[in-house]
């Protein structure tokens, strides 16, 4: 039986619960969407705030519904993901115009992703491309199987990308990242892209390191 088959069928992540940490909206320098991983849960990626150290920013991780964004990987056909892969990405679209409501453009809003999460805020930056503080997506790569045509509109306008991967990941190709770096060049990101060899599937310090580096600039008095 497919394991999403007892999920609602139009749009299985429509009102997801969200956790929170850091600093509330009203009093926010600046928003982290934060999107888990396959099987992982929202405090599992709000975890991260603790590391990062940037308490002035708010953090807001939605919960997958069943724990998993898509049933099939990443890289499988477009329509076997459906409808969760797109219920996923309209997901990002309410928290983007949740914050946006509390006064922050795309420019001060960090997307991040872990595996599945990754996956999902890099497809969504380059399908919505514009000025965002920020694009870090550790171990993914954008959507769909080899050969999807990646004739993204609109332009990054210099958003900085971290792409953060080990060599040797099972669940992500290195073809794919470095494809998802050339695209998001293509789209005027500044990306920076670091692969560590043996790291498997996982996050280290240097990753966090980068990620803190991104953030600190957003701490400044808001716009």
């Amino acid at each position: 039986m497919d394991q999403a088959a007892d999920r609602p069928r139009e749009d299985p992540h429509r009102t997801p619960r969200l956790a929170e940490r850091g600093a509330p909206l009203a009093r926010a320098k600046a928003a982290v969407i934060m999107v888990h991983g396959r099987g992982a849960s929202a405090e599992d990626i709000l975890a991260l705030a603790d590391v990062l150290a940037q308490p002035e920013l708010a953090y807001l991780a939605p919960q997958a519904a069943g724990h998993s964004w898509y049933p099939y990987p990443f890289t499988a056909p477009v329509d076997r993901n459906e409808p969760w892969l797109s219920s996923a990405l309209r997901t990002i679209e309410r928290l983007l115009d949740r914050v946006g409501d509390s006064g922050f453009s795309s420019e001060r809003v960090v997307l991040l992703g872990f595996s599945q999460g990754a996956c999902l805020a890099l497809e969504y930056a380059a399908q919505h491309a514009r000025r965002y503080a920020g694009v870090v997506g550790l171990s993914g790569g954008l959507i769909g199987p080899e050969g999807t045509p990646r004739d993204y509109p609109g332009s990054l306008a210099g958003t900085p990308v971290f792409l953060g991967c080990s060599d040797v990941d099972p669940h992500i190709p290195l073809a794919r990242v470095r494809e998802s770096t050339a695209v998001l060049r293509r789209l005027d990101a500044v990306v920076s892209e670091r692969i560590y060899p043996g790291m498997g599937h996982g996050i280290n310090d240097d990753e966090i390191g980068v990620v803190r580096g991104l953030l600190a600039p957003l701490v400044q008095t808001r716009a």
